[in-house]
């Protein structure tokens, strides 16, 4: 077994694929419109599906937004150079919710980004 990928359902598809792809640096894998059910399939991620797990953004045409409820955690993304990489967000118009520095009771540096959802992602240093 492995993990094929990650499902967020998103408000704002284009708001979301500009995130991941422009400000993350993922690429669109594939992208495909279910009229039937009145949603879009938009996979994301740094490499072939056959290789890498992949982020599944959802987008319910007639849904703009959802409570994100306590249980959701975040993704976690390795990041080489956090101290950078969280300026390069902040001037592609990302937001950084947390400034990159030691986790608590820990030494690992870590930082944390906020998607245009109000979804969290975790950067994690030196796992790029």
């Amino acid at each position: 077994m492995r993990l094929l990928h990650t499902m967020l359902r998103v408000g704002d598809l284009e708001k979301s694929l500009a995130f991941y792809c422009e400000v993350l640096g993922m690429k669109l894998l594939r992208q495909k419109d279910y009229p039937g059910g009145k949603f879009t399939n938009a996979f994301v991620g740094y490499g072939d599906e056959a290789d890498h797990s992949v982020l599944e953004l959802t987008h319910n045409w007639d849904t703009d937004s959802y409570d994100l409820g306590d249980a959701y955690g975040h993704i976690a993304l390795g990041v080489d150079d956090i101290y950078s990489t969280c300026e390069a967000i902040r001037q592609q118009g990302g937001k950084v919710t947390r400034e990159p520095g030691p986790m608590k009771h820990g030494t690992t540096v870590i930082a944390f980004v906020e998607d245009p959802d109000g979804y969290k992602v975790e950067l994690i240093e030196g796992r790029g």
